[in-house]
């Protein structure tokens, strides 16, 4: 069976990252399972031009047209389905990233509130020692976040923080959310032309 990756969505700022990694990891021939939160629905209408309804199926007819997939390739989970693969430790197939991963969905990981799927998924993923990467995006971290985050550092998750870099000299937003996307990519092992490692001409990165 073919190793899927979760994206979850959250109400963070940053939804064009979620996006992107789905829109990429689906070009590299993976497939993607999307758990999003009603607030992430809200705040992807505010910084895009998409608008997601709120029914689980409904979700998936709309972003396999958009992203041009089968349901086979994408799937979409609704935030209390319980009986979805990612709920369970004998069922996770693969690694989960939540991007963008907001403060309150940080806290309740780190607590192991798993009162939604999202929060169940990255609790099975601590617990069977699976991949588990969260992309916070906030400013200025608390004393609660950072200490959140050294919680889950030290469970084993990585904290990947939607900072981008500028050593590449990015021409455009898209350019500053590749680098991102990059960096997720990499943790994940999956090979990726967005962005050159360091060391090498920033000139020959080339765009998905």
């Amino acid at each position: 069976m073919q190793e899927r990756i979760c994206v979850a969505v959250t109400g963070a700022s940053g939804s064009p990252y979620a996006l992107r990694l789905t829109q990429v990891l689906l070009a590299a021939g993976k497939s993607v399972d999307m758990i999003i939160s009603k607030a992430a629905q809200l705040v992807i209408a505010t910084e895009t031009d998409l608008s997601v309804p709120g029914n689980a199926r409904a979700q998936a007819d709309m972003l396999q047209q958009y992203f041009q997939v089968d349901g086979e390739r994408l799937r979409v989970f609704g935030r209390e389905d319980w009986m979805a693969p990612w709920a369970s430790g004998s069922g996770q197939p693969g690694p989960v990233v939540i991007c963008p991963c907001s403060t309150g969905t940080l806290s309740a990981i780190a607590t192991g509130a798993s009162n939604n799927l999202t929060e169940r998924a990255a609790d099975v993923a601590l617990k069977e020692r699976r991949q588990l990467i969260l992309v916070p995006r906030e400013a200025p971290y608390s004393e609660i976040h950072l200490q959140n985050m050294l919680t889950l550092t030290r469970m084993g998750a990585v904290i990947l923080p939607a900072s981008p870099g500028f050593y590449h000299r990015p021409q455009s937003i898209q350019d500053m959310i590749d680098f991102i996307v990059a960096r997720i990519l990499n943790q994940l092992n999956i090979e990726q032309s967005l962005m050159p490692a360091w060391g090498k001409d920033a000139g020959n990165a080339e765009a998905e």
